[in-house]
């Protein structure tokens, strides 16, 4: 067994042990009464790293949540790696499908369960247990800062700004996250693309109070019914997204990605099981694992309005709402993605309701070039821990920092996720396995013993 596969058995339960308190700290940024929670998690952070022999380690307050910077410098002559990872978690509503307390977490048939445990308090504690392995052992051959945000779950409203306030203190060779997922256990992989995003909230609105359905049922426009038919006219029967130019910039997928994604283990029927659903449905003339990570998608996140409550009330609602995305490609600028769609449902919107959309928050798609000596640095390194060479895969998810960290630092991030599409992030019963919380302990552990060789 090697140096670093022993010094992991050694301290697996003091490793267990650090992350179940972090998790137990329920910092919930799209909350304001977790507020405190925030200031907490990112003091735990703090006192974390110093404990480590990180030398420097200050919190710096923004308008919004705690951002904390750690610095561990070997020696200025040596490259710098800069870790990146937050601490804010998704709301754990609805608690009542949870099977234990979100915020209480345990080990149950070899899996860690809690709100976190993935996302991304368990794979930013997969990075600094690695750090903490590599330093132990000797093995820290270069400078490495920490930078772990609160607010990435609501768009990392106040990072980049942050990052080119600082932009000295922060800057690095290469940039290392773990906030992804793998094909599977079996088969692991790193991610070298991701989806960017745009996001906007639609209301519309009738008259101006609720109304009696029968006696202005047929005579006067209801809101939900018009937001419906707007919504139903972005996307059609082949699923392309009809507004005007949306594909202009995409690029379209060369043969060789085409057969690269071929090479993913996947199988449609598995699949459609996993999520208990009869068929598939996405845009005509592409395969799933092309839909789900290289092709723009469109989606609804929420509808409201009129009577919800118990029984029946016959109202014709003077609003509606929705929440609605859009997944991006590599080349789409989100804010013309952004404005693009305000102007097209402005123009199909009909004259008899009035309509407001407001954008929220977007971000741009992200890709890495496999030749990066860092990335190929983590793909041995995971080789290793796995036992098998990763996969290099685009996912589908967006997080849109790291496009932003491009433009900010001009260098490019590898992405070293160890989740998987069964650890139900953003969802109830959030876990991760065991087994694959010490691997890639082991693998980040690898990455430095490896990374000055390249």
């Amino acid at each position: 067994m090697s140096q670093i596969k022993n010094y992991i058995r050694e301290h697996e339960a003091r490793f267990l042990e650090d992350l179940f308190e972090l998790i137990r700290i329920p910092s919930v940024s799209a909350k304001s009464e977790h507020k405190p929670d925030m200031q907490r998690c990112a003091e735990y952070w703090r006192d974390h790293l110093k404990k480590l022999g990180v030398q420097t380690v200050e919190i710096y307050q923004t308008a919004g949540n705690p951002i904390v910077f750690g610095h561990y410098e070997k020696d200025p002559s040596k490259p710098t790696i800069l870790v990146y990872g937050h601490y804010d978690v998704m709301p754990p509503e609805p608690l009542e499908l949870w099977k234990s307390e979100p915020f209480e977490p345990e080990v149950r048939d070899g899996h860690i369960w809690a709100r976190g445990a993935d996302d991304d308090k368990g794979q930013s504690m997969i990075q600094i247990k690695g750090f903490e392995t590599a330093l132990a052992l000797g093995l820290v051959e270069c400078n490495v800062k920490f930078l772990l945000e609160g607010e990435e779950e609501i768009g990392s409203t106040h990072l980049e700004q942050f990052c080119r306030e600082h932009l000295e203190m922060l800057r690095a060779e290469n940039i290392i996250v773990s906030d992804t997922s793998m094909v599977s256990a079996e088969t692991p992989s790193l991610t070298t693309g991701l989806r960017g995003l745009a996001y906007w909230q639609i209301e519309v609105t009738g008259a101006n109070h609720d109304l009696h359905s029968g006696h202005f049922g047929g005579a006067v426009a209801n809101p939900i019914n018009e937001l419906c038919k707007l919504i139903a006219q972005v996307q059609d029967k082949d699923g392309r997204i009809t507004i005007p130019h949306f594909y202009d910039d995409v690029v379209p997928l060369s043969d060789e990605e085409r057969a690269m994604i071929a090479k993913i283990p996947f199988s449609e029927e598995e699949y459609k099981k996993f999520l208990d659903i009869d068929d598939l449905f996405g845009e005509v003339g592409y395969h799933t694992l092309e839909r789900n990570s290289c092709r723009p998608s469109f989606d609804v996140c929420g509808i409201w309005g009129g009577y919800q409550g118990e029984g029946s009330k016959t109202v014709l609602p003077s609003k509606a709402y929705a929440k609605v995305s859009c997944r991006l490609v590599a080349n789409q600028d989100h804010h013309k993605i952004s404005q693009a769609f305000i102007d097209y449902i402005e123009s199909i919107a009909p004259k008899y309701v009035r309509v407001k959309v407001t954008p929220m928050h977007g971000g741009e798609a992200y890709l890495c070039p496999i030749d990066l000596p860092a990335y190929q640095a983590a793909e041995e390194a995971v080789a290793v821990a796995f036992g098998k060479r990763p996969l290099a895969v685009r996912r589908g998810g967006s997080i849109p920092i790291i496009a932003a960290f491009e433009r900010v630092f001009g260098v490019k991030t590898i992405l070293m996720g160890f989740g998987l599409e069964s650890n139900a992030i953003h969802s109830p019963n959030e876990n991760m396995p065991l087994d694959i919380f010490y691997k890639g302990i082991e693998a980040v552990a690898e990455f430095y013993k490896i990374y000055p060789k390249r």
